[in-house]
């Protein structure tokens, strides 16, 4: 018995379902990215980088600096695969690198590795291969309103000593009209209170471990440097300092509540903005101060993009980080927001061009500071560890947790300063012996 016959297809139709195998299949990107603010101008132009890469889809996952981090390291660490793309540190990348978590790198031409930093290139490379490639670095230097310092008589160094800056504070103390003398992070967490109390404890002489991996938060230096902290905090600065990180900070120096304020350096390019800041033509910016020594006063950090070994679209993962990274994406920023919201701290090239050193007041001091600062010897007496703000190795962000969290108990008077330090010490020899650091 023969079959019946099928109607003709129409050619139109016919043609569709013939090309349809033909058909470029979505590829969803997952990114995992920090909620500040040039990733957020990043995952809007992001819509140029699908354009030029059709069948390329991106989804964002956007973060608090903490929760980012436990999420990303949770996901890594199991292989879980969540992320095709993560937003990682200075801190992450040489031991993700060295453990196998991440892909090596390989930058198409035209990239121009070698227009990187140097600091912030060998900080996110492992055996000489960039694991991560920079979005934007940072140091930290002083922020301050030069209109109240001019009127109250406060001259402030190129490079302050602490000692000057309390006196500052004190000075430009004015809760009557709004302003706080000093606006320091407070919320708990390595990357949080302790990246600015760490350089504030370097530049009194301290260390987080000596040469036999003894932590050493119970030392002079430490306590000296806590001491001067919590009085700053608490007499000159806002209230609630214990919940403020850089976002809330950053909001409260745009709208002139802060006269001083110690920070990344990345921050000068939104405190200067007069779109955004009602204080924009009044800040002047310098160095980050010192006790006895400047080695280790301001810290060094990259917010980079990297590719886990888990993700299954690793070329396209590759080709983003590529893209958004680039110093043709610099260019990008430039053309559709202007000179002032470019990522900055990665790119010679950056700091070579005219028309962004025209617009970018804090750039000088943006590239001093990050000129200065040494991961691999930071601190007065001899470490045995890389790092200004932090400590590479895996056990520091537990560590630096712990003592961020007692840090912020001390500053909301829940316990002395020196209580605090000694709790830290306990908690941090006991990690250390867990580790196998110490017997």
């Amino acid at each position: 018995m023969s079959l019946p016959k099928l109607p003709a297809l129409p050619a139109l139709l016919l043609s569709l379902l013939l090309a349809a195998p033909a058909a470029r299949a979505t590829t969803e990107l997952t990114v995992a990215t920090v909620n500040n603010g040039h990733m957020i101008e990043m995952q809007r132009l992001s819509v140029q980088f699908e354009r030029a890469n059709p069948g390329v889809k991106l989804k964002w996952v956007t973060l608090e600096e903490g929760v980012l981090r436990q999420r990303v390291s949770t996901d890594i660490a199991t292989r879980g695969g969540q992320f095709d793309v993560i937003t990682i540190g200075m801190f992450e990348a040489p031991i993700w690198g060295r453990k196998g978590w991440l892909r090596p790198l390989q930058m198409p031409p035209g990239y121009d590795v070698d227009d990187l930093l140097p600091a912030i290139r060998n900080g996110l490379s492992h055996d000489g291969q960039l694991v991560a490639a920079p979005f934007y670095g940072e140091s930290s230097m002083l922020m301050y309103r030069k209109d109240l310092a001019d009127k109250a008589g406060v001259v402030l160094a190129e490079r302050p000593t602490w000692a000057q800056v309390r006196a500052a504070a004190e000075k430009l103390h004015d809760p009557g009209a709004g302003v706080h003398g000093i606006c320091l992070r407070g919320k708990p967490g390595w990357g949080e209170n302790m990246a600015l109390l760490t350089t504030m404890a370097n530049s009194f002489g301290g260390q987080w471990f000596d040469m036999r991996w003894t932590p050493q938060l119970d030392s002079k230096p430490w306590r000296d440097a806590l001491a001067l902290y919590v009085e700053l905090l608490q007499r000159f600065g806002p209230p609630g300092s214990a919940a403020n990180g850089f976002n809330e900070l950053l909001s409260l120096f745009k709208a002139g509540r802060c006269a001083i304020w110690i920070d990344a350096t990345i921050a000068g390019s939104f405190v200067a903005d007069p779109r955004q800041s009602t204080v924009a033509d009044r800040v002047a910016f310098v160095q980050s101060p010192y006790a006895v020594t400047p080695k280790g006063a301001n810290w060094l950090w990259a917010w980079a993009l990297a590719v886990p070994a888990s993700t299954h679209k690793a070329e396209v993962a590759q080709r983003f980080v590529a893209w958004a990274t680039s110093r043709q994406y610099i260019e990008l920023v430039a053309r559709e927001i202007g000179w002032t919201h470019v990522p900055t701290g990665t790119r010679r090239s950056t700091y070579a061009n005219a028309a962004f050193m025209q617009v970018a007041r804090h750039a000088s001091a943006e590239r001093a500071a990050i000129a200065s600062a040494n991961p691999l010897d930071s601190t007065l007496p001899k470490s045995p560890y890389v790092g200004v703000q932090f400590v590479v190795i895996p056990e520091f962000q537990a560590i630096g947790t712990a003592v961020g969290l007692l840090v912020s108990q001390a500053l909301a008077g829940r316990q002395t300063p020196n209580q605090a330090l000694k709790a830290s010490q306990a908690a941090a020899e006991r990690e250390m012996r867990r580790a196998g650091y110490r017997p």
